[in-house]
């Protein structure tokens, strides 16, 4: 048979017209928060470097679909930012002693490369969680400038994820890093007593990064792993640098439980797989080896109560430990979440707390609890407040009400996936009615 003449192969990196701008847009926001650390460093300003990050976008669109994308397109984008934030110093008045606390000669600097240490990638994207740390921010303002940088969220995203104005949002962006020039804060990890002044809010940033990666506010994927990847690191690096401290000790080991469950989390399709229908022979049983080990070594670190993360490692390790969900002890996590709620009040850890409390004593029980929460302002738009009163009417048979529950639940979330795992459950509601 006559072979059919076929097309010409597309040179090798060279995006399609239609596909181009996407992809480049993708691998920018995987990148991101390395592409702005290590302009930061060179710069010593999150503002800028955030804009010299931008610079570096705006060439991949001009290049990329012209040239073909780099065989290492994280590395061609912090390469980029970092020559123009080496120019920008030179263009400054203050370049001799810009070059001075460098500490090294910026003419060395190489396209295209990755850093000889990946520990460096580390180092400064734990130096730019410090710097957006410090205390001369508001936690409000810490907590947004964090996720913008590091977190990819976008302005409306935050927004969304902490219930309040956008333009509320934009204000504490742009003041956080007016702030942080206008004081000169350093670009680092600082020691001592410092150090420790800052270690609360840095432990609830890497926690809300790994949240957004866990599960994305908004978006098409339910997960974002490269943020859980990020997080995790960090979490690691900070075991290394305070390693007398437990609570550090115990986010690692939260955040090594949580990321073991990963593979299970998404079917092949990437739609979302509930915990009680994962697979947990799937589950990375060298994470949770590793989350066991970190939460002991918070354990023998402290001398007091245990603190939140400690408590909430714990309440992992429970899911960890158990090999079918049947298995579950959810009587010591609905105690353990009963410590969480004295030692870290909270709405969300409440209705965490029904949930344990609906599995280990029954429906009825949990739904008080979830009433009781209907008020909470914080909670107001909070989709996973009428998911999880959904659910428990659902159980106790009151099939009106939780088709009720479950639209306003579907209604409220920005993630196309998880509206669709509500509106799923509405069809089986349907089904079954």
């Amino acid at each position: 048979m006559e072979r059919q003449p076929t097309a010409a192969a597309p040179e090798r990196g060279r995006l399609p017209a239609d596909d181009s701008r996407r992809a480049i847009e993708t691998v920018f926001g995987l990148e991101s928060p390395r592409v702005v650390a290590a302009a930061a460093r060179v710069v010593r300003d999150v503002g800028i470097a955030e804009e010299l990050a931008q610079d570096a976008l705006v060439a991949a669109l001009e290049q990329w679909p012209r040239d073909g994308v780099p065989d290492n397109p994280g590395a061609w984008l912090t390469t980029t930012a970092r020559r123009r934030a080496v120019d920008l110093v030179r263009r400054r008045e203050t370049y001799a002693r810009k070059l001075a606390e460098l500490g090294r000669d910026l003419d060395t600097v190489q396209p295209f490369e990755e850093p000889a240490d990946p520990d460096d990638i580390d180092d400064d994207l734990l130096r730019l969680v410090f710097t957006a740390c410090h205390p001369v921010l508001s936690a409000e303002a810490r907590t947004a400038l964090v996720l913008r940088l590091l977190g990819g969220l976008s302005t409306a995203g935050i927004a969304r994820a902490f219930l309040v104005p956008e333009p509320t949002v934009a204000q504490r962006i742009v003041r956080a890093k007016r702030t942080l020039a206008r004081r000169n804060v350093a670009f680092e990890v600082p020691y001592g007593p410092d150090r420790e002044a800052r270690l609360g809010s840095v432990l609830d940033v890497i926690y809300l990064i790994f949240n957004e990666g866990y599960a994305a506010t908004a978006g098409d994927d339910w997960l974002r792993p490269a943020l859980c990847e990020d997080a995790l690191r960090l979490a690691r690096r900070l075991q290394g640098l305070m390693p007398k401290e437990p609570e550090v000790h115990a986010l690692a080991a939260l955040l090594e439980f949580q990321a073991s469950r990963t593979p299970a989390r998404t079917d092949p399709d990437g739609r979302p797989v509930l915990l009680r229908d994962q697979d947990r022979r799937r589950w990375s049983r060298l994470l949770i080896t590793r989350g066991i080990t970190a939460l002991a070594r918070a354990e023998s670190a402290g001398s007091g109560p245990p603190g939140p993360y400690a408590l909430q490692a714990a309440i992992a390790a429970c899911h960890a430990h158990a090999y079918t969900y049947e298995d579950t002890d959810w009587r010591t996590i609905a105690t353990l979440y009963g410590l969480l709620a004295v030692r870290s009040p909270s709405p969300v850890v409440e209705l965490n707390r029904a949930v344990a409390v609906s599995m280990a004593e029954g429906p009825a029980e949990a739904l008080a609890l979830v009433d009781a929460l209907a008020g909470e302002p914080a909670l107001r738009d909070y989709h996973l407040l009428p998911s999880v009163r959904g659910d428990l009417l659902t159980r106790l048979g009151r099939t009106t009400e939780a088709r009720a529950e479950l639209e306003r639940a579907a209604s409220l979330t920005s993630n196309t996936r998880e509206r669709d795992l509500l509106l799923d459950r509405l069809g089986e509601l349907d089904d079954g009615s």
